[in-house]
């Protein structure tokens, strides 16, 4: 059986693990707590990063960050995964969506301004597969309205666009190590990137529960106390470390996986040209990070019956999210701007196949072989 995901794994984990544990020093920020914001603050030039003990842990700091409060309005697509909305909902936000572009699956950033009013506090973009919004756009709406840019960059670690890392252009960024990302901290994991010096001080008080621990812990005061609202938002040094042995060998990972994202292109461009499929196609000046190797078929039955045909075969194979205006709790604390031209019909439309870094080439071409003859086999 050739899974659709397995957590990357490079082999040295297990005895990094093992010299925390030595460390007796568990509860977070710890000694690789600290070498793994070094190296991110090094590698994206940031301002601040702190890991966090998720994605969505980081988007709720970053709700906290810019104020949100009841009744403002936040602008991002409606396909992604719930936690974008969610940070935002739990501080009382409406959620405006607006349509994607079908190349890339991103929020079209040319129908942001039409949706936003008195009452829009922020915009979030989400670099879908590790591929960069239009932040150029974004950035100039944000400029021009006084808005806050929080990027989801969830899946975009390593990726870039017009050169500048995902996560480092609007004011907030926000990385996901969980266990189907490209690079994991042993399961659930995340960062939150700080680009803007108004939000670094306060950023550590969130993440200790509220308090000025981390001056304490400093010397800059002689015993902590809670000064603000906040939650538990530390990773355990565990968590860390099992990041830190694969921050050491991003490029390896990276490199693998671009390797098979190539050849899955190569060799699946040929149902491509007499259309069969459809392939990611990629705006100039972006680098991707191979997150997600995706195809489009012709209608969500022909889906269907590519996953088991694939599934018969020992492939696993998944579609992707369920756009969330059409869930029950989109339908309560959300409502769609526009119009919903590709939302829905390009998410009946995609098939993720098999991409992880243990992923080997002679099964990549197994899979593509197999795509092949379930199109040769339905159209004799």
């Amino acid at each position: 059986m050739i899974p659709f995901n397995k957590p990357c794994f490079t082999g040295d984990e297990e005895h990094i693990v093992v010299e925390a544990i030595n460390n007796n020093k568990l509860s977070g920020d710890g000694p690789f707590s600290h070498k793994c914001h070094k190296w991110f603050e090094q590698e994206l030039s940031a301002k601040k990063v702190l890991l966090t003990p998720s994605c969505t842990a980081a988007l709720e700091m970053a709700a906290l960050l810019i104020d949100i409060q009841p009744e403002d309005e936040v602008i991002m697509p409606s396909f992604t995964f719930v936690s974008s909305a969610n940070a935002f909902v739990l501080r009382g936000a409406k959620i405006v969506f607006v349509d994607i572009e079908p190349q890339t699956m991103n929020i079209n950033a040319s129908l942001i301004e039409k949706a936003i009013t008195d009452k829009t506090k922020a915009i979030v973009p989400v670099h879908y597969g590790g591929v960069g919004c239009n932040m150029d756009l974004i950035m100039n709406l944000a400029h021009k309205y006084n808005l806050f840019v929080i990027e989801d960059a969830a899946q975009g670690m390593t990726s870039t666009y017009k050169g500048k890392p995902l996560g480092t252009i609007g004011h907030i960024g926000a990385y996901s190590f969980h266990e189907t990302k490209n690079y994991t901290s042993g399961g659930e994991g995340g960062l939150l990137i700080i680009n803007d010096d108004r939000f670094i001080k306060r950023s550590l008080i969130l993440r200790e529960k509220g308090t000025n621990r981390t001056e304490f812990m400093e010397g800059k005061v002689d015993k902590y106390t809670w000064i603000d609202i906040g939650s538990s938002y530390l990773p355990t040094e565990l968590q860390a470390a099992y990041l830190y042995a694969q921050l050491k060998k991003s490029q390896i990972i990276l490199q693998k996986r671009l390797f098979l994202w190539e050849t899955y292109h190569r060799e699946l461009k040929i149902l491509e040209k007499i259309s069969m499929i459809e392939l990611p196609l990629f705006p100039k000046n972006h680098e991707h990070n191979a997150h997600i190797f995706f195809i489009k078929l012709s209608s969500s039955n022909i889906r269907t019956e590519i996953i088991e045909y694939l599934k018969k075969h020992n492939i696993h194979t998944t579609t992707h999210y369920i756009p969330l205006h059409s869930s029950p709790a989109g339908k309560k604390y959300s409502h769609f701007n526009g119009t919903d031209t590709f939302t829905t019909r390009e998410s009946l439309k995609i098939l993720r196949l098999p991409m992880y870094f243990q992923l080997k080439e002679e099964e990549v071409l197994y899979i593509t072989n197999i795509i092949k003859k379930y199109f040769l086999e339905n159209n004799e």
